[in-house]
């Protein structure tokens, strides 16, 4: 049985993992356009006034203006890489 601890172990923390990775990390409102993932192109909904940007353990940042979805920042990370960003950080 000792031949599967390793693969079990991988499993869970994959799993653990994703669940974390689903959870916000930070929640921001503002009408600033110096946030240090913004781009000229995301620039214009501040023109509409406040938005929420919602950063998730999983490198990616939803911004929100009216409760609806209007920009994606960052990528997205999975596999591999996100389980050694959760065992260094997330647990």
């Amino acid at each position: 049985m000792g031949q599967y601890d390793n693969a079990v172990e991988r499993q869970r923390l994959l799993l653990e993992a994703e669940d974390w990775a689903e959870k916000p990390k930070a929640i921001h409102c503002h009408s600033l356009t110096s946030m240090w993932y913004e781009t000229e192109d995301s620039k214009k909904f501040l023109e509409n006034g406040s938005v929420t940007d919602i950063q998730y353990n999983n490198g990616l940042i939803k911004r929100l203006q009216d409760g609806k979805l209007v920009h994606t920042f960052g990528e997205e990370i999975t596999g591999e890489e996100l389980v050694r960003a959760y065992v260094r950080g997330g647990q």
